[in-house]
């Protein structure tokens, strides 16, 4: 499905964000994989992934809360002079806090990660993207909690739901270059974050869903991929949620 198309990943180096990379580049993509630190187990990951699937997967390293390493990292990509199809904002975190008890440093770090260092990544692959004037494809995760909140998520929520806000904007703008620009909105999905969560916990949220069980980081890359895909090509400024028919 995305056999040839060159692409932007972001986050990954565990979870949601290597199920992506794996899946996009076994489908045909050459990825740029960013990701917050760089690891042998890693890079001994990404060559082998590119060497079994004939592909091209380059990491490049930077922390969302730099601004000035976001920069670098775009300026890398650019340097590798070749066409951008896509990109895939899946980087973020998570300050869990009661309402009560939420700092404001807290509430600024998840927004920078989640939100503003997004954005601003976005800013500059856009650029490369309008360079080949061939449209393209951007997806932000969000999450379900965007939509129905969640005890202790007030920072999350809301910097969740602010990527959408965006999203809708982006998506009007850039139409009118081809480029699509949408969103996902996992659910608790099976992660290394959710494998910290109660087991009490993780049965109270599956007992909402419609499919009683957590969703795979594999369901979440087949929607990306899609999304990334000519597949989807009249598809912009819209939200997919991915929760198993929570009610």
């Amino acid at each position: 499905m995305l056999k040839g198309k060159n692409l932007v990943i972001t986050g990954c180096l565990t979870g949601i964000g290597r199920q992506t990379l794996t899946d996009c580049v076994r489908n045909g993509a050459n990825v740029f994989a960013c990701a917050y630190e760089k690891t042998d187990e890693f890079e001994a990951y990404c060559q082998k992934l590119a060497s079994e699937n004939g592909r091209q997967v380059i990491p490049v390293y930077f922390d969302m809360m730099d601004d000035d390493a976001i920069k670098r990292a775009a300026r890398e990509i650019q340097g590798a002079k070749v066409d951008i199809d896509g990109l895939i904002n899946i980087a973020g975190i998570n300050r869990d806090a009661y309402f009560g008890m939420i700092s404001k440093r807290d509430m600024q770090d998840t927004f920078q990660v989640n939100f503003f260092s997004q954005i601003t990544f976005s800013q500059y692959i856009v650029k490369l993207m309008l360079r080949k004037k061939a449209g393209g494809s951007i997806a932000f995760i969000s999450s379900t909690t965007a939509f129905d909140g969640n005890e202790g998520q007030v920072a999350y929520a809301a910097s969740k739901a602010a990527l959408l806000g965006a999203m809708h904007s982006m998506a009007k703008e850039l139409g009118v270059n081809g480029i699509r620009v949408n969103a996902v909105a996992p659910g608790v999905i099976k992660t290394p974050m959710t494998d910290k969560l109660s087991d009490e916990l993780k049965a109270k949220k599956t007992e909402l869903m419609d499919i009683k069980r957590l969703g795979k980081a594999s369901e979440v890359s087949s929607v990306l991929i899609f999304l990334m895909s000519d597949m989807s090509s009249h598809i912009s400024g819209q939200t997919i949620r991915i929760d198993g028919g929570i009610r």
